[in-house]
């Protein structure tokens, strides 16, 4: 179950840099993280901080309950 929504919420971040046209690479730097990062995050390689999922949120203009969505 875990596994699961940390798949969705990595699918919800990448879905929504898409949809607003952004890289990897230029969300990792607008929230201070590298490319890297923000793929494991996308591929739900790793768990990540409810700080940073604000942080990718505000960078994305979007709320981050968008996240959660599924």
């Amino acid at each position: 179950m875990v596994e699961q929504t940390l798949r969705k919420i990595g699918q919800n971040i990448r879905s929504v840099r898409k949809s607003k046209n952004l890289s990897q690479e230029k969300l990792a730097e607008l929230i201070g993280v590298s490319r890297n990062y923000i793929g494991m995050i996308e591929r739900a390689e790793i768990n990540v901080p409810t700080k940073t999922l604000i942080e990718i949120a505000f960078a994305l203009n979007v709320h981050p309950k968008v996240f959660f969505e599924y």
